[in-house]
């Protein structure tokens, strides 16, 4: 039987388990798909023991910027986030090799196109790991020119400033814990972890014109968003970004490319969505 799993640490609460199987199930694919606790000591371990009959992995916090090192193979997005969110086992001969991707950025831009949002010009990103890197290129996609930046620490913040650069899109780093500057965006993107309450506060103009898209989703509303629905604000929640970004895993892993279109693809999303209550 063909094996693929999602590792992360923790991991009990991803969604993950019920998007594949359901896709796997509209495309009549005998595959196990599991949610298995790895963290970031043990991940070249798991990796290298695999054997041929498993396909791939989707891979969480906090594994997407070390499994870098550990690839064959990058593909550009992944590359130039510096983060996989996906594996791909090719065997051939006895021997393996493994290739990478990212999903997080079309994940996240089909969010947003999903919501009727096709062009972004000002961004305001929280937060400056992984998925910061992923909202900056996606943003980047849409149209923005502007994102400001907040996070903690000042490395992250710098690897973010280059990308950035390389994108073609201006990006002001920003570390006022209590508030931000007086322009409002067209969105916030919240890429910090759901369920605590974070000191950044929002005042209410933005709150009632600016966009929320908080990759939080468990449990929800995260407090942030709940702050931006009582001022009457708009949100994209975070499953949005998780069910596309499966769906382009569900390609990589069945037909080996982000841009290989699934067979009865709309039924296969639309039962993905119907798994976790969309």
């Amino acid at each position: 039987m063909t094996q693929l799993g999602v590792l992360g640490s923790p991991i009990g609460h991803s969604q993950s388990p019920a998007l594949h199987r359901a896709a796997y199930r509209v495309l009549r694919l005998d595959w196990q798909y599991e949610a298995i606790e790895v963290d970031a000591a043990g991940l070249a371990g798991f990796i290298g023991s695999r054997g041929p009959d498993w396909r791939g992995l989707s891979l969480t916090m906090p594994l997407k910027h070390e499994v870098m090192a550990l690839l064959d193979v990058a593909d550009p997005l992944a590359k130039l986030t510096g983060a996989a969110n996906t594996l791909l086992f090719h065997h051939e001969k006895g021997d393996w090799s493994l290739r990478g991707f990212n999903t997080d950025v079309p994940g996240i831009v089909e969010a947003f196109r999903g919501a009727g949002i096709s062009h972004l010009g000002t961004v305001r990103i929280l937060g400056a790991g992984a998925t910061a890197a992923s909202a900056l290129v996606a943003v980047a996609e849409l149209g923005a020119r502007l994102a400001v930046v907040s996070a903690r620490s000042a490395h992250a913040l710098s690897a973010l400033l280059e990308l950035g650069n390389r994108l073609g899109i201006d990006v002001q780093a920003s570390r006022d814990d209590d508030s931000v500057d007086a322009r409002v965006p067209d969105a916030v993107i919240s890429t910090l972890p759901g369920g605590a309450d974070h000191h950044y506060h929002f005042d209410s103009a933005t709150r009632a014109s600016a966009v929320l898209f908080d990759v939080a989703y468990d449990p929800w509303p995260s407090p942030l968003a709940a702050r931006w629905l009582d001022a009457g604000g708009r949100v994209i929640p975070g499953i949005e970004m998780l069910v596309n970004q499966a769906l382009f895993q569900v390609r990589i892993f069945v037909g080996g490319g982000l841009d290989r279109i699934l067979p009865r693809e709309s039924a296969v999303l639309a039962a993905m969505r119907e798994s976790v209550g969309l």
